[in-house]
């Protein structure tokens, strides 16, 4: 098998493990809120948006650093040190004694870990780029599975061991994924050391990132993040409220977040491979557009289970945008900078991760928690407007087929 599919598959196995772990414990954060001493509805949805910001707010600050870090030194380390660092966190989550020592780890988790974007850096850069948005789409739908299968696992956990084993037990698992990415995965060295080598073309190329194209790009991951993320934290509480009751809850939330993180990772692994043999803007612009009567039809029901079902189509359609805008842009960036490209989208996704919560917050304390659920057609038509503006400035600037060093890298137009 070649290198780059040892890389990928093994690289798919790693983060799957990651974000199950994750999945074991954070879903259920309102749920360990209340086990921590919170009994406040209001105190409880403050908590609760708090805990989503933080890391998304350190997150936003460090990936630009760790992104130019992994250029320099290589993105295996930096894959390395965020499952190390993830696994050391989540067992401390499960030893914390009140809300702000969680707080306190969930900064810490922003700052030190990461491994979807260390994974996704790496990919990119030792994939071959004929292959780069099935690449980038296996990748999406590991990120999407382990999410999947985390929470339906903690949430039948939960009800029996508790949440502070889940967490203690999503620490270990993190090892095991590192443990595999430490011995199976083999990083190109001829794919990072760039600047260390020519400080003055790294220069030129860090600038170059920053174009028209890229930025639109950029805007349309913040707008889809904050549309995929805004009711995420708030979904355990959701189903508390038409449950009626707390037992049973977790069940229920697990479920219903496995649902939706199969459908994505289903079109990741499906959707995304349209990518590679058509225009990428405009399979996003139609999955993009179809997604918003989806979204709609999930604000008349009062049922779980029909809620559940329109959900669940809905990140299935957005399930496929992420990947490939993503592969959009990276063909559009030297396999030198992907490192910086990724970083920065780092930072875009953590931004509206970030702001999410805290607009969450704010419309369910002021209005109710399904009022949420309005908000993700309109934030979806917004990203439909700049995928527009994304491809006007594609038919601006499309990617040179010449040969050259600088011809055939759109940046140095």
């Amino acid at each position: 098998m070649e290198r780059w599919k040892i890389n990928l598959y093994t690289l798919w196995v790693s983060q799957i493990c990651s974000l199950m772990s994750f999945g074991f414990g954070i879903p259920f954060v309102p749920f360990y809120f209340q086990e921590l001493g919170v009994t406040s509805s209001v105190q409880l949805s403050y908590y609760v948006g708090l805990s989503a910001t933080l890391p998304a707010a350190a997150m936003a600050v460090a990936s630009p650093v760790w992104g130019v870090v992994s250029d320099r030194y290589g993105r295996k380390m930096m894959i390395l040190r965020a499952m190390f660092f993830a696994a050391l966190i989540l067992a401390s989550m499960g030893m914390v004694r009140n809300v702000w020592q969680f707080m306190i780890l969930r900064i810490c988790q922003g700052i030190f870990t990461g491994t979807v974007t260390a994974s996704m850096s790496f990919v990119s850069a030792n994939t071959p780029e004929n292959h780069m948005s099935y690449a980038l789409g296996i990748m999406t739908s590991s990120t999407f599975l382990g999410w999947s299968i985390g929470p339906f696992i903690g949430g039948l956990l939960a009800e029996v061991v508790g949440y502070r084993l889940c967490f203690l037990l999503g620490g270990l698992l993190m090892m095991i994924g590192f443990v595999l990415v430490l011995f199976l995965v083999k990083e190109d060295k001829n794919t990072y050391g760039f600047r260390v080598r020519s400080a003055e073309e790294g220069k030129k190329s860090r600038w170059a990132i920053v174009t028209p194209y890229i930025i639109s790009i950029m805007v349309c991951l913040l707008v889809q993040r904050m549309a995929r993320t805004v009711f995420t934290p708030f979904l355990a509480l959701y189903v508390q409220e038409n449950l009626g009751t707390i037992t049973g809850a977790a069940r229920y939330t697990g479920f219903i977040n496995g649902a939706t993180s199969f459908a994505t990772a289903a079109a990741a692994l499906t959707i995304t491979r349209w990518g590679d043999r058509t225009d990428k803007l405009r399979l996003s612009m139609k999955l993009t557009l179809l997604s918003i009567p989806v979204m709609v039809l999930t604000l008349p029901f009062k049922s779980l289970f029909v809620f559940a079902l329109f959900f669940t189509v809905f990140y299935f359609l957005a399930g496929g945008v992420e990947p490939i805008l993503t592969s959009a842009a990276s063909e559009r960036t030297p396999a030198h900078m992907r490192g910086a490209l990724f970083g920065i989208m780092g930072t875009v996704s953590s931004v509206g991760a970030m702001l999410s919560p805290i607009m969450g917050s704010y419309i369910s304390v002021e209005f109710s928690i399904k009022a949420i659920l309005a908000v993700i057609p309109i934030v979806t038509m917004i990203q439909a407007a700049c995928i527009y503006i994304a491809q006007k400035e594609a038919l601006k600037h499309p990617i040179a087929l010449q040969s050259g060093p600088e011809k055939e890298d759109p940046f140095y137009d």
